[in-house]
């Protein structure tokens, strides 16, 4: 089968072996696969990781115990978590020090024609949510956990970053209710974040307006974006990182200190979540889709994700 391996260039694998599931594992088939900035960062040598890319997804399950979820769309929970630790007993198998991470740790990931996922990990797509919509639940579930990280009411989050995330994180902050504002480079990409309610800053013309923000969402993909957050945080002001860079960042955090920020690291989040709000219609961030390639064309769609500006690249598995 064709599965696409992690590396600098990344590369197409046409014979790759077939997975074989593993007791309490389903057989996927992809059908629509997505790439993030931590694919990118992964290629680029973050972790370490070796095996097939992709956590992105939207599958048909073609194999699993349960037969009711035989012919299902499907995405789901990139952790795997070991099941016996006191993570896993306490219902937090993200932090499972064993666990395994779909296409990121010791799990070969999406980007193929088949691959394995505990069946426990998966989440069924209704028919009324598309792939285009349903391949987005993973970063979108991610962005919705930025919620369970910021002091409940109504003060308004603003969002670093006009980029993939920073605009998920903006609908997913302005399907809950609140009001977003996303501060980026680029006016185009800030014309979508306000055709998705949002209010729009480009960080060139940005003053003293938005100094002493109650909460601001750290998602440039850029260690600068850090201190940047520091920076406009209100004392005892809540900072959220969402980025991940491949390397070593060196950040003055004495802003923190001084200030008395709470800083909050925050990863993944529910899939079944992402998947209600969707389905609700609260959130459309098919806008975000900026090219499509095959499978057999994944290298270059990881070129084209990779040219600085660019929103969510898709693959395709087709046949």
């Amino acid at each position: 089968m064709r599965a696409l391996l992690c590396a600098r260039e990344p590369r197409l694998l046409r014979e790759h072996p077939e997975p074989l599931e593993r007791p309490g594992e389903a057989l996927v088939q992809l059908r629509l696969a997505g790439i993030c900035h931590t694919d990118l960062e992964l290629s680029r040598g973050y972790l370490g990781f070796t095996g097939v890319l992709g956590h992105e997804f939207v599958g048909e399950v073609l194999r699993a115990s349960d037969p009711g979820l035989v012919g299902r769309r499907v995405v789901a929970d990139i952790n795997a978590g070991c099941g016996r630790c006191a993570a896993c007993a306490a219902g937090d198998a993200h932090h499972c020090p064993a666990r395994t991470v779909l296409g990121i740790v010791g799990r070969d990931g999406a980007m193929a024609d088949r691959f394995t996922i505990p069946e426990a990990c998966l989440v069924p797509v209704p028919d009324s949510v598309s792939d285009d919509a349903a391949v987005f639940a993973e970063p979108l579930a991610a962005a919705l956990h930025v919620l369970d990280d910021v002091p409940a009411g109504d003060d308004p989050v603003v969002v670093l970053g006009d980029g993939k995330l920073g605009q998920l994180v903006a609908r997913a902050v302005i399907g809950s209710g609140r009001a977003a504002v996303v501060v980026g480079h680029h006016a185009a990409k800030l014309s979508l974040a306000r055709a998705a309610g949002a209010r729009g800053v480009l960080e060139a013309d940005l003053g003293t307006e938005l100094d002493e923000s109650p909460i601001v969402v750290e998602a440039t993909g850029r260690a600068a974006g850090i201190a940047l957050a520091l920076r406009l945080a209100r004392p005892r002001g809540t900072v959220v990182l969402k980025t991940t860079v491949a390397g070593a960042t060196t950040v003055d955090l004495s802003p923190a200190v001084i200030n008395e920020l709470r800083v909050v690291g925050s990863r993944c989040g529910d899939l079944a979540r992402a998947i209600e709000l969707l389905a609700a219609g609260h959130a459309d961030p098919t806008a975000l889709i900026e090219a499509r390639y095959t499978l057999d064309d994944a290298p270059a769609a990881f070129r084209r994700a990779a040219e600085p500006g660019t929103l969510k690249v898709l693959i395709e598995r087709t046949r």
